[in-house]
């Protein structure tokens, strides 16, 4: 097709092109932005609080009172939640910025 030729439905081929070129743009900017956002969550009364930042856990809180030798596995239990938690907030955060650029359309965010 020429440039400028109208598709189907009366969309003009070059417009749609500079307009899918915007949202690659604009996506990539918001994804640098949520990228430099931390996230955070705590378990077990704030005993475990983690930070993360894009996809990556950042920071790591376990205050002394949360440590008994005699159960470990609950410690494992605080910080799994705490980070697991941390990661939704960012993975939600992320999917709801994308989708406001998108204008709903599933993209695979």
């Amino acid at each position: 097709m020429k440039p400028g030729r109208m598709m189907p439905g009366g969309m003009n081929m070059q417009a749609m092109m500079k307009q899918a070129q915007k949202l690659q743009n604009d996506m990539m900017k918001k994804q640098e932005e949520l990228e430099q956002m931390t996230f955070t969550a705590s378990a077990g009364g704030g005993a475990v609080t983690a930070t993360v930042a894009g996809k990556q856990i950042t920071a790591l809180d376990i205050k002394p009172e949360a440590v008994d030798p005699e159960d470990v596995e609950m410690l494992c239990d605080l910080v799994i939640t705490a980070v697991n938690d941390a990661l939704r907030q960012c993975e939600e955060t992320t999917a709801r910025e994308m989708q406001k650029l998108t204008g709903g359309m599933n993209l695979g965010f």
